[in-house]
């Protein structure tokens, strides 16, 4: 079902529901969500985004999963039974990530660290560096680990974007950084 630009700028500031298995073992926490995604309410739905073959890559889950017609049932039921949830900071859809101002990040960083207290993540994986220094006010903050402590929160890692807009890292890069954070959650062993 292709969309018009106009038609997809109609979902400017649209939401999509998080997916919160219980329990969560490991959250991904996008930027944003874009406009086709609010438009297929599914998460990382843009063909061209490297999320989900990462994922498959990586072992986090067995199957190839296309969200760009929206998620099927199947595929959100096998990433909830793996302990994998899906989130964003800024719950409001934009074309760009890029569009988001400082204030909304931060806003969105006090929102998501108060919503995760009742998620309660054992590994929580922000995807892209850049979004994660403003939002939580880590200006210095590098890929990796972070030494934060996020009440009732094992790990917090900041892990590559899978974004087109980020191809410096391959998908294969993508799926080694993401394996990583599947194994510190006990998603996939060593």
């Amino acid at each position: 079902m292709p969309f018009t630009r106009a038609e997809l700028l109609a979902f400017t500031g649209g939401t999509l529901p998080d997916l919160i298995p219980d329990p969560t073992r490991l959250l991904f926490v996008g930027i944003n969500p874009g406009l086709l995604s609010v438009a297929v309410q599914a998460h990382f739905a843009p063909r061209g985004n490297r999320f989900f073959p990462a994922l498959l890559a990586a072992g986090i889950v067995d199957r190839r999963i296309d969200a760009s017609a929206g998620m099927l049932p199947a595929d959100e039921q096998h990433l909830k039974f793996r302990g994998v949830g899906i989130t964003s900071i800024v719950p409001g859809a934009s074309a760009k990530a890029s569009e988001l101002s400082n204030d909304e990040l931060r806003e969105g960083g006090v929102r998501l660290r108060r919503e995760i207290q009742s998620i309660r993540p054992k590994v929580v994986a922000l995807l892209g560096i850049g979004a994660y220094r403003i939002a939580f006010g880590a200006p210095h903050a590098t890929v990796g680990r972070q030494s934060v402590d996020w009440h009732g929160v094992d790990e917090v890692w900041v892990v590559p974007n899978p974004s087109g807009l980020n191809r410096h890292y391959t998908t294969a890069a993508l799926a080694e950084a993401y394996r990583e954070v599947a194994v510190r959650a006990g998603i996939v062993t060593d």
